[in-house]
């Protein structure tokens, strides 16, 4: 279950990393919410990827 809420919350911060980008170039918002949706698209990628790697072994 708890594995499950991090790859969504994962897959969320992704998102925001991302849409935003699209959306400014479209005209759709600003470069300061651009800006504001993707830091915390960041924080929330580093935040819940690394528990999602606990179990992988390295190469």
């Amino acid at each position: 279950m708890i594995k499950t809420i991090l790859k969504t919350l994962s897959v969320i911060g992704l998102a925001l990393t991302l849409v935003p980008a699209f959306l400014v170039f479209s005209g759709t918002i600003s470069n300061d919410m651009c800006k504001y949706l993707m830091l915390t698209g960041t924080v929330l990628w580093f935040l819940s990827s690394p528990f999602l790697e606990k179990g992988t072994k390295g190469v």
